[in-house]
């Protein structure tokens, strides 16, 4: 480097990045990209059959708000009646309840001593905000370091609800359903800040198989397995208060069984391309894709364009995102282009190929990660092609991993 060449400042070099509220009121062609932006009116409209079906089936829900990542966001969706939210991590957590979330389970296991101080800790300071904590457990030690951590809070008259975690299929996390569940139920039992809530029975991976059918067979396995080890549980003189779990691509098999009493769906608010290939179960409301990556054409070749949205703007661990057909729209195809761009072909031979500063909108594979990957979420009303800019979504828990 020329040594007579100095450095602009650091606050030159790197520009915060702006909170977006300048954009609002203004329209879709303002907003720069990439981005990640709501459609508002699909993701209430997605809302509001969730609510409609929950209420319909005399279900409570309870949406993963590992989803959005949003106080905002769970929020509305508290207020369109569900009864809390469920988050994975414990940083999600206290990050949800600053931003006024104050009905919040962590539906995962916490080990380390550290965090389990912490959620002792909010589970103190949700009590003082008439809130309520709760978190899955599917060990002994589990259950043992959470009531030192409970004991250990300097203010007595804590308590946190506690669910036990059996795993019905996904083959992850949870102990075995029976016998290991009733040991668990009943070593909670036993210490005086732990409240014996029910069980946690979720099947993660039921949720993308593609036919129905398999669906409903995976559901059944898992609604026996939770059957069984509800009967034994309460045949040990413990009630078994609530089952939850359930996810977009089932909600409709736990709700029709008789035995699931609270629902955890959260992708249905946003929708994703992976979730758009699964066959549809007629039980289930019908959800519309809800966010989108806003790209704009940045090359042009003969045979394919070049879009500003590689992976840094969306996750691909469920597939690429697909390109989003507007009405009258050619149908195109998007490939890996790397980091920063994505390679858009046409999907029929010879069909029109964007032009140069042309906008498209992606269709995440996957919007939990996706949604992770940005700092707002750009709320438009009125339409991907001639909407408005009505809100800017703080994405508060984004990078919130502990």
């Amino acid at each position: 480097m020329n040594p007579s060449m100095k450095l602009p400042p650091d606050s030159q070099a790197r520009p915060a990045l702006a909170p977006g509220h300048e954009l609002v009121g203004l329209g879709v062609a303002a907003i720069d990209t990439p981005a990640l932006v709501v459609d508002l009116d699909a993701m209430e409209r997605n809302l509001t059959r969730m609510a409609e079906f929950a209420k319909k089936h005399g279900m409570r829900w309870r949406p993963h708000a590992k989803l959005h990542k949003s106080a905002a966001l769970a929020r509305l969706q508290m207020q369109a009646g569900a009864v809390g939210v469920c988050v994975q991590k414990t940083a999600e957590a206290e990050l949800l309840a600053t931003g006024g979330v104050h009905n919040i389970y962590i539906s995962n296991e916490v080990i380390a001593p550290a965090k389990l101080e912490r959620v002792a800790a909010l589970a103190q300071w949700l009590r003082g905000a008439s809130g309520r904590l709760a978190i899955a457990v599917d060990s002994m030690q589990g259950v043992q370091r959470l009531a030192t951590a409970m004991a250990n809070l300097p203010e007595t008259g804590t308590s946190i609800d506690v669910f036990v975690e059996i795993d019905v299929g996904q083959g992850r996390c949870g102990v075995a359903p029976g016998t290991p569940a009733v040991a668990l139920a009943q070593e909670i039992d036993q210490h005086p800040a732990l409240v014996f809530a029910g069980l946690q029975a979720y099947h993660g991976g039921a949720q993308h198989l593609r036919t129905a059918l398999e669906r409903r067979e995976a559901i059944a396995r898992a609604v026996a397995a939770v059957t069984q080890t509800r009967q034994q549980i309460e045949a040990a003189g413990i009630p078994v208060a609530l089952v939850t779990g359930a996810g977009t691509g089932t909600f409709a098999l736990e709700a029709a069984s008789g035995i699931y009493g609270e629902l955890q769906p959260g992708s249905f608010l946003f929708m994703d391309a992976d979730y758009a290939q699964n066959e549809r179960d007629p039980a289930q409301p019908q959800f519309e894709h809800a966010l989108f990556v806003k790209t704009d054409v940045i090359s042009t070749s003969a045979g394919h364009v070049v879009c500003d949205a590689g992976h840094k703007s969306h996750a691909i661990d469920s597939g690429l995102p697909r390109v989003h057909e507007l009405h009258g729209g050619a149908a195109l195809t998007y490939s890996n282009g790397g980091d920063e761009h994505g390679i858009i072909h046409a999907t029929a031979l010879g069909g029109r190929l964007p032009a140069l500063g042309e906008t498209l909108w992606l269709i995440p594979g996957h919007c939990d990660p996706t949604v992770n990957l940005h700092d707002r979420l750009i709320g438009v009303r009125g339409g991907l092609e001639h909407g408005t800019v009505e809100r800017v979504i703080r994405v508060d828990a984004r990078g919130a991993l502990t």
